[in-house]
């Protein structure tokens, strides 16, 4: 039951990667509904309350959960940890607090230091995420810098996405703002994200289903290059034909 409480929550709130994870295996599915229901609880978390100390007591939550998962202690009761703590290991969950700790940027207004900040939250967020995910699936240690990359150019489409109503709710999401300063971040970004096809070839099939959920990011990124004004204007975006075709090709 808690493993379709997970299935149902991401097909609500994460559209996206719940149409990615459909086309994994039953047994990839098993891990990947946990990861991503998890995901979606904690990067609410900062956005339910606008009290910071209630936020950070809410992350607090699910570090301290993922702490009993990493050193094998019966898990607190959530629909969400249950599963999670019955397949992810400590290694794995050592790499989602960092995904909880970056979080906390959410919850304040103040903005990233510089790019380098900027891109270690999406490391840690987006990247993590992935990397996590490719772990629990049995991918080899020395795949991670490359789904971290990956999972870098996959954060930053959404987290590009995302960047109007970041600044309508008070937070300053880009270093630079101005269109070819938001261009050149994606090309670096986008030049450091490894291959699909050589990825997959690295991780195996069964691990490689944690990177379906990027299926759209090269061509997002390649519009903001074309005209990063989309950011600003909230346009970035495939149409829904586009979508389900690059799906397919993943």
């Amino acid at each position: 039951m808690s493993l379709e409480a997970c299935r149902a929550l991401v097909e609500r709130a994460d559209p996206d990667r719940f149409a990615a994870a459909q086309l994994g295996t039953e047994a990839a599915q098993k891990v990947l509904w946990p990861l991503y229901a998890m995901n979606v609880e904690v990067s609410r978390a900062p956005w339910v309350t606008q009290e910071p100390m209630i936020a950070e007591m809410r992350l607090q939550w699910w570090r301290d959960a993922l702490e009993e998962i990493a050193e094998g202690k019966p898990v607190r009761g959530h629909e969400v940890t249950t599963a999670l703590a019955a397949s992810l290991g400590a290694a794995e969950a050592a790499q989602l607090d960092r995904l909880v700790q970056a979080r906390r940027w959410d919850i304040y207004k103040e903005a990233f230091e510089d790019e380098v900040d900027l891109l270690t939250y999406l490391d840690d967020t987006a990247g993590g995420l992935m990397w996590a995910a490719a772990c629990t699936l049995g991918g080899p240690v020395d795949a991670k810098d490359d789904v971290i990359a990956y999972g870098r150019a996959v954060g930053l489409a959404r987290f590009l996405q995302a960047a109007p109503e970041l600044e309508a709710r008070g937070r300053r999401p880009l270093v630079d703002g101005r269109p070819q300063a938001i261009a050149d971040l994606c090309m670096r970004v986008l030049a450091a994200m490894p291959s699909h096809a050589a990825l997959k070839r690295k991780l195996g099939p069964y691990a490689a289903s944690a990177l379906t959920e990027g299926w759209q990011t090269r061509a997002l990124l390649k519009q903001v290059i074309a005209n990063p004004t989309r950011v600003a204007d909230g346009a970035l975006g495939l149409s829904e034909f586009g979508k389900r075709w690059r799906l397919l090709l993943s």
